[in-house]
């Protein structure tokens, strides 16, 4: 499915969940012919995210509906700014306004948070990743939020990469059988899969680069210092991609970016972010 299938699905089970068998405060007071306008009042700084999103909710709902934006994803925004207006039947927005607030908070959180991270890697060639470490099915618009904050997404999820962790390691009986194995089921079965490979230690990156050559496409350095992590982007030099992963945040990342890492990833763009405040107030027509 690509993103508008993906968020399409997002909205019927959102609505689902929060509409039931129907909106009955609308219903019982509202003609359902009735229009309405309403805008986004910004009640917080931050870094704006989810408009388009809000547009396809509306519109996917209302194909008529009229959205127009007054700023766009990823500009700053200041306390008392509008973000959009919407005019619909007032049944459509107000079946969408809490899912459209949820949503853009949530994003403009994350997207707030992201854009403080990636400006402590201005001057850098270090990148920052998120993780899978998201809410369970609102993955789609938590991941885009940090796209749109500054940050690139890594792995969607389980399907679109393999990254052998400590667990798959420690299963399957060593890291270099891992790799092989790995490796022999790409070319079985899905070929084109990337591999990425995590390591613990600088005896573990010296045997990823023996055994991964050829196989796997990045080395994860898990819980290293920054010297380590100097000293293994070194060790591995332009033969495979680095990434340095737990323990990075906003007071330590620049002291990663210095070692010359390719990427560092943040679990904490997600989880840790707090949603910002937005309202959607009604407008007489």
């Amino acid at each position: 499915m690509n993103f508008d299938e993906k968020l399409h699905h997002l909205i019927d089970e959102a609505l689902y969940e929060d509409v039931g068998d129907g909106d009955h405060s609308a219903l019982s007071c509202i003609p359902a012919d009735a229009r309405g306008k309403a805008v986004l009042k910004i009640k917080q700084d931050g870094i704006l995210a989810g408009v388009e999103v809000g547009k396809k909710i509306f519109q996917y709902q209302e194909p008529g509906a009229v959205f127009t934006k007054f700023k766009n994803d990823g500009e700053e925004m200041k306390y008392g700014e509008q973000a959009f207006e919407v005019e619909a039947t007032v049944h459509t927005i107000l079946r969408c306004e809490r899912l459209v607030l949820n949503c853009m908070q949530r994003m403009s959180g994350i997207a707030t948070l992201t854009r403080q991270y990636t400006g402590k890697l201005k001057g850098y060639k270090t990148r920052l990743l998120d993780t899978r470490k998201t809410t369970p099915n609102f993955r789609l618009l938590e991941k885009e939020a940090v796209r749109i904050g500054g940050g690139v997404n890594h792995r969607f999820g389980l399907y679109d990469m393999i990254m052998l962790k400590d667990n798959h390691i420690d299963y399957c009986g060593s890291l270099e059988k891992a790799i092989a194995q790995a490796a022999d089921y790409v070319q079985r079965y899905k070929p084109g899969l990337r591999i990425e490979v995590e390591t613990r230690n600088l005896e573990e990156v010296k045997r990823v680069i023996t055994a991964g050559r050829g196989k796997v496409f990045r080395i994860m350095l898990d819980n290293f210092k920054p010297d380590q992590v100097r000293e293994a982007v070194l060790l591995i030099g332009e033969d495979f991609e680095t990434e340095a992963s737990g323990g990075i945040s906003l007071d330590n990342i620049e002291e990663y970016a210095k070692t010359g890492v390719d990427f560092v990833s943040v679990g904490a763009l997600i989880h840790q972010a707090r949603s910002l405040d937005l309202s959607l107030k009604a407008v007489p027509l």
